[in-house]
C-alpha cells in the first residue's frame, strides 16, 4: 500500500509563494529596467526605418537633431527631448580636433529638427545660427539692443528688456515668445512679428 505524499505545513506553503512572487517581481523589474537601458541610448536615425522618423516628436518625448561638421560621425540623431547641445556632440563620437567649441555653447537646450554645425578653428563661428543669403530680419537670439531698435515702435526700454529677457531665460524658442517679455503685447508683436526671427 502506497502511502499519499504529506501535505506541507501552511506556513512553509505560504513563505514558497511568496518567495516565488518575489523571484517573479525581480525578473519583471529586471526587464523593465533593460528596456529603459535600451531606449534611453541615442541612435543615429539612419538605422531607424523611414516610417518612424516623423514630423511631429513632440508628443513621443524626443527630438532629431541634425550633427555636422568637426565630429566624428556627422548624423542625424535621436535623443531625449531634454537634450544639450553636449549630448548632441557625444552621440555623433565626439568632436574632431580641430572644432572650436569656444564658438557653440555646450549647455544650450536642443529643439526638435535643429541642425548643429561644429565649426573649425578659424571658420566662421557658429554656423548654424547665420542667416540665410537676403534675409535681413533680426535675430532675437544675437541682436543687440541698437539692433532691436531698428524694429518698429521698439525704443530703448522695450529692446533692453528683451535683452534682459533672454539673459534671464536663454534662446528664444520662437516669436512668440516675445509675449513673455514685460511691455509686449499681441498688438506689439504683430507689428514687428516680420522682422524677427529665431
Amino acid at each position: 500500500m502506497t502511502s499519499s505524499p504529506t501535505p506541507l505545513p501552511p506556513r512553509r506553503r505560504l513563505r514558497l509563494s511568496i518567495g516565488a512572487a518575489v523571484v517573479l517581481a525581480l525578473i519583471v523589474l529586471s526587464g523593465a529596467v533593460g528596456l529603459g537601458i535600451l531606449r534611453g541610448q541615442a541612435a543615429p536615425a539612419e538605422s531607424l526605418p523611414l516610417a518612424d522618423v516623423g514630423s511631429t516628436a513632440e508628443p513621443t518625448g524626443e527630438l532629431y537633431v541634425h550633427v555636422l561638421g568637426a565630429v566624428a560621425a556627422p548624423g542625424l540623431y535621436v535623443l531625449d527631448v531634454d537634450a544639450r547641445l553636449v549630448d548632441a556632440l557625444a552621440a555623433a563620437g565626439g568632436t574632431n580636433q580641430d572644432a572650436n567649441l569656444a564658438a557653440i555653447n555646450l549647455a544650450r537646450v536642443l529643439e526638435d529638427g535643429e541642425q548643429i554645425i561644429v565649426p573649425t578653428v578659424g571658420a566662421a563661428p557658429d554656423a548654424s545660427g547665420a542667416a540665410p543669403p537676403g534675409d535681413d530680419r533680426v535675430d532675437l537670439n544675437t541682436a543687440d539692443q541698437a539692433a532691436l531698435e531698428t524694429l518698429p515702435r521698439i525704443g530703448p526700454a522695450i529692446a533692453q528688456r528683451i535683452v534682459s529677457w533672454r539673459e534671464e531665460n536663454g534662446r528664444f524658442r520662437s516669436v512668440d515668445d516675445l509675449l513673455a517679455v514685460p511691455g509686449i503685447g499681441e498688438k506689439l508683436l504683430a507689428g514687428m512679428r516680420d522682422g524677427v526671427r529665431v
